[in-house]
């Protein structure tokens, strides 16, 4: 038989990658993080949710009292189109706990205070650039010279992944969905309380999302059309105050509070995201001999899913519990067998949300119509096995 591992490469410091090093170790396997950029990605990154599925995934593994000291509930969100009209809402199902809205950069520290403090390396400045299995192991090779072996690599590497490209040369990429991304944390602001809901505003020229809080503090993103791609890096090379500018004026026509919390936003406080993704339903292989993936890099839906993330933990501890018990072979194909299905199928039912944000204006008219009229025959119930998904962690995998 094939021996069980004892030691794995992550390759990936975002959420996946500390969040994959922890499932592991609580199974018995130490795993190092090597992380490509030189630094930290404190201070980067807009709002995300935290979904009560990834509540969950995150509880299994010691780390949801972590996470829940800074996040925001939100118990609901709200359509509008350009005039503050409503077009439908979203709650959450009876008996399921709210989402939590949280700012990715704070999620990154407390990942990484805890990685740490749990005894768990991550390396900075290894960016992989090749990975060479033998019959003991897999070696990592990064772009600096230096070298990493172990029993597996995991690929948590993100929608750009190295390891994917190394595991099918073939595997797709990323496509641009038409879209950049903006966003800031306000105070003061006059827009009254959204009760902890998320309200999402069809504009005339740009998409609005905020959640305004009882001390009249809140947040607010933007994901504003645009031709081309635009990484961050880029689209940082123009001064915030000129974003500022613009994405006022994009929302000059609208009956909306979008200027109020963009004009009240600091230039040092405006968030730039750039481009906003989207990877294909399907990515066909997960695996191929010592190599394996999770998170974004084998599964990525819609950011307007607000189910990114939580799908990344599920993920992550679901590998780690396939990898605790059993051989690695058999483990990759219990761990794409329990996980390949559910996140497709969220895939499907969130894909077509970055579409309507980009869409002219009579494609948003037509979208408006539609979601009035989903609002009528939707029933929240039905959504449930998205949010009620739970995992067992100390049942045996077979």
């Amino acid at each position: 038989m094939t021996p069980r591992i004892r030691t794995a490469l992550v390759i990936g410091g975002g959420i996946a990658g500390p969040i994959s090093a922890m499932a592991l170790q609580q199974a018995g396997i130490e795993a190092t993080v090597y992380e490509a950029y030189a630094d930290t990605a404190e201070g980067k990154g807009g709002g995300m949710t935290i979904a009560p599925n990834g509540q969950d995934a995150l509880d299994a593994i010691g780390l949801g009292d972590v996470i829940r000291p800074f996040g925001v509930p939100m118990t609901g969100i709200v359509m509008q189109d350009w005039a503050g009209r409503r077009l439908a809402e979203f709650g959450n199902p009876p008996g399921v706990a709210p989402m939590q809205l949280v700012w990715r950069t704070d999620l990154y520290g407390a990942l990484y205070t805890e990685t740490e403090r749990r005894g768990i390396r991550i390396e900075h400045g290894k960016r992989l650039v090749d990975a060479v299995e033998t019959a003991d192991g897999i070696t990592a090779h990064f772009a600096d010279g230096s070298q990493a072996t172990a029993d597996i690599l995991i690929g948590a590497d993100g929608i750009r992944s190295t390891v994917r490209t190394l595991i099918d040369p073939d595997a797709p990429g990323p496509s641009y969905g038409g879209l950049i991304s903006f966003g800031a944390q306000v105070t003061g602001t006059t827009t009254p309380s959204t009760r902890s809901k998320m309200n999402m505003s069809f504009g005339k020229q740009a998409f609005l999302g905020y959640q305004v809080l009882d001390d009249a503090s809140g947040i607010w993103f933007v994901n504003l059309p645009h031709p081309t791609p635009m990484s961050a890096a880029e689209a940082k090379k123009t001064p915030s105050e000129e974003w500022l500018k613009l994405l006022s004026s994009k929302f000059a026509d609208d009956r909306t509070p979008a200027r109020e919390l963009i004009d009240r936003t600091a230039p040092e406080d405006l968030i730039v995201v750039g481009s906003m993704e989207n990877m294909p339903p399907r990515v066909p292989v997960w695996s191929r001999g010592r190599m394996v993936l999770v998170g974004d890099s084998a599964h990525a839906p819609s950011s307007s899913s607000g189910q990114g993330a939580s799908l990344s933990i599920e993920s992550a501890v679901e590998l780690a519990r396939c990898l605790r018990d059993l051989p690695y072979q058999e483990a990759f194909a219990a761990y794409e067998r329990l996980r390949r299905p559910r996140v497709e199928r969220v895939i499907k039912e969130t894909t077509h949300k970055n579409s309507a944000k980009a869409a002219g204006p009579v494609g948003r008219v037509v979208f408006a119509l539609m979601m009035r009229i989903f609002d009528k025959l939707a029933k929240p119930e039905k959504m449930a096995w998205v949010f009620d998904h739970r995992i067992d962690w100390d049942a045996p995998v077979n």
